[in-house]
């Protein structure tokens, strides 16, 4: 079976190929005509695309799925097909003085097949976020959505092949092998989100075939609040975000930094707010369940390693339900006096646990999160505009929020991505088009040129030539 899926991998790739070589620059109306099927399949599958993500959830609501998946693709499509024919157009760019009256300009052109390797906490919206960008600038794009998710995975594969042909989008569903045999493949380029640690792993893949990625990882990403912030708000902000998707995204708010000695009363604020939003968590159908037995264990084993080792553990569960057991819901959990050594101060907890960690001055905030690898969000609460700028400045991240939690990623007019450990590359609006295309330099000389004096045979007019070409660079 899997030597069969790998084949028809290589063959769908192939036929990309072809397609592509006979259609190297599709029109402006044949890219609307993909990016309007892909709105398509939007619109009228939205029904079922919420009922197979709440079923490999075991528990997800159709209300964040339309919000957090349904609603931002929607933006991205609709935002690329109002711009993608300026986007397309060929830009002049300054000509040196030199070389006038020759012209320079900018002709973006599409790569060819692109390959794109999508995760399970959001399968939808990173799947066909992408896609869109890599239909926008011109190219054939093949999908490989999370094995995790298995029932939307082949809802994808089949509405996908319902609105394409298989040599403009396809999708390959398969297990972790198939996965490695996909970002082994000689794409044009590779788009990946995920874990840094596979994130590794497929650019190692792809340095093979020289194909460029785009990696969008995770890491630790912190809230900061200053003394200077609106606390009910920023307590408000943070709960949310992080427990949409029960913490399972990759900008939530790992951490949370407060002032020295508020650690105690901001999580009781936070344990109220989270309890407003869920007052019930087992029978709540607005309080999404961990993706599997694994992760759930993960969490579960993070929890119980900070209680033994003394750490202020505070569970919010306040209808009292016992959880877990067939349900695969998980409490949300604060954490107090965590040592620096536990799991859940190392790793991306990617759950609905959050470590509060107390800080005296902005310097001792600043210095923690420059200590660790650059996540790819930061969330900042607060007034004081010296202490936002210095955060600014002398921290760095994927992206910023202030004074909320996660707006960044849905902006169409700015690029998202992380740096450094939580990835390389943007995509959204203008970015995702860029990311796709080869921005291709290029020269017309003009009938007019003088450069034919610079050729040999050299003599007087050349030295002449030369040193006007010092004075005037």
């Amino acid at each position: 079976m899997l030597q069969t899926r790998q084949n028809s991998l290589g063959v769908r790739f192939e036929a990309q190929c072809r397609a592509f070589e006979k259609e190297p620059f599709p029109s402006l109306e044949v890219r609307k005509d993909r990016l309007k099927r892909l709105l398509a399949l939007t619109d009228k599958h939205e029904a079922e695309i919420c009922a197979a993500i709440d079923s490999d959830f075991s528990g997800r609501a159709a209300q964040e799925t339309r919000l957090a998946e349904l609603f931002v693709v929607r933006a991205g499509i609709r935002h690329a097909i109002r711009h993608l024919r300026g986007w397309m157009r060929e830009r002049r760019v300054a000509t040196s003085l030199p070389f006038l009256p020759g012209r320079n300009s900018l002709l973006p052109q599409p790569l060819g097949v692109v390959g794109i390797v999508s995760p399970w906490n959001y399968p939808f919206q990173l799947a066909i976020a992408p896609a869109a960008a890599a239909l926008a600038a011109g190219n054939r794009v093949l999908l490989k959505p999370s094995e995790l998710t298995p029932k939307f995975s082949d809802l994808l594969a089949r509405l996908v092949e319902e609105h394409f042909s298989p040599d403009e989008m396809s999708v390959a569903v398969g297990d972790a092998e198939v996965g490695k045999t996909f970002v082994s493949m000689p794409f044009d380029h590779l788009l990946f989100t995920g874990s840094t640690a596979v994130g590794r792993q497929v650019a190692l893949a792809a340095a093979a075939n020289l194909t460029p990625v785009t990696l969008e990882l995770g890491g630790k990403s912190p809230a900061i609040f200053d003394a200077s912030c609106d606390l009910d708000a920023a307590v408000a902000s943070v709960a949310y975000g992080k427990l949409l998707n029960a913490g399972q995204t990759c900008i939530a708010p790992d951490y949370l930094m407060v002032p020295q000695g508020q650690g105690a009363a901001i999580a009781a604020k936070l344990a109220a707010a989270m309890a407003r939003l869920y007052p019930r968590l087992g029978d709540n159908p607005d309080y999404t369940a961990i993706v599997s037995e694994r992760h759930h264990q993960r969490l579960s084993d993070m929890v119980a390693e900070a209680r033994e080792s003394g750490a202020d553990v505070t569970e919010v569960n306040p209808a009292n339900e016992k959880l877990g057991v067939s349900d695969r819901k998980m409490a949300p959990v604060l954490v107090r006096n965590a040592g620096q050594n536990l799991r859940l101060m190392r790793e991306e907890i990617f759950g609905p646990v959050l470590p509060i960690l107390e800080y005296g001055t902005v310097d001792d905030a600043i210095e923690h999160v420059s200590r660790g690898e650059r996540p790819l969000a930061l969330y900042w609460f607060g007034k004081d505009s010296a202490n936002r700028q210095r955060v600014m400045r002398e921290t760095v991240a994927g992206g910023v929020t202030v004074n909320d939690c996660m707006m960044h990623l849905v902006q169409e007019r700015q690029p998202f991505g992380g740096v450094g450990e939580s990835g390389m590359g943007a995509y959204h609006g203008e970015w995702g088009f860029r990311t796709f295309s080869k921005e291709k330099p290029i020269f017309v000389q003009s009938r007019l040129s003088a450069g034919g004096l610079l050729r040999p045979p050299y003599g007087r007019m050349f030295e002449r030539l030369f040193r006007l070409l010092n004075l005037i660079t």
